[in-house]
């Protein structure tokens, strides 16, 4: 039985489709934004491969700063910050809030995992309007290590005195299920943009293109 789903927030709970208007501001090319978000998830892998960590907002600092000079824009500390900040202010997926209430309703708690610093996590999800149905959030920052990389979802089951098998990870990222998987938890699959699941990873137990979808199947496998 699981007990509790672990959301991972940018992307999967929050829309960061947003920020390519941030993004085309300053780089005139809205797609910018994905690519800064990709070389950043990048960078934060080969640094957990490599056994080193620095904090997810500073990581974001310097990748921005990498872009930047690949497109010839010279950024000030102000649009720097400005950019950044963007992230506080990102809205939910319309299918959030309403899994979120199921699944807490039939006694699943709801945690938040995210490689974003704890203080940006609360703010992420009180911007949102969904700190009141999340149960508790985590940062990766406590154990020095990005998702997904084992000791994160093995820290996060720690605190929570869950074991693994009672716990799934719910993702729009097949690379963070993987990690999830390698761990011991379930996983599902939120398919919030169009990509293939990556054949060479562990498959996720349950996949839709709605949240509310794979709550019901998970509350109803449960029962």
């Amino acid at each position: 039985m699981v007990k509790s789903v672990f959301f991972d927030l940018n992307e999967t709970l929050t829309n960061t489709e947003l920020l390519g208007a941030t993004f085309k501001k300053y780089f005139k090319d809205e797609s910018v934004s994905k690519y800064w978000f990709s070389k950043l998830l990048h960078t934060s892998v080969i640094m957990g491969s490599m056994e080193s960590y620095m904090n997810f907002g500073e990581l974001g600092k310097h990748v921005l700063d990498s872009v930047a000079l690949e497109y010839n824009v010279n950024l000030s500390e102000e649009e720097k910050v400005n950019i950044l900040s963007s992230f506080k202010a990102l809205p939910p997926h319309k299918d959030v809030i309403e899994a979120m209430k199921m699944l807490r309703e039939n006694g699943i708690r709801v945690i938040v995992v995210s490689n974003s610093s704890l203080e940006m996590i609360g703010l992420q999800l009180a911007n949102a309007g969904i700190i009141d149905f999340v149960d508790g959030y985590y940062s990766v920052d406590a154990v020095s290590r990005y998702k997904p990389f084992k000791e994160v979802y093995n820290y996060v089951t720690d605190q929570e005195s869950l074991k693994p098998e009672e716990v799934m990870m719910i993702a729009c990222h097949d690379w963070d299920l993987f990690g999830a998987k390698k761990a011991g938890l379930k996983a599902g699959y939120i398919k919030r943009k169009k990509t293939i699941y990556n054949p060479f990873y562990e498959q996720p137990d349950l996949q839709s293109d709605s949240l509310i979808e794979i709550a019901t199947s998970l509350i109803y496998d449960n029962k």
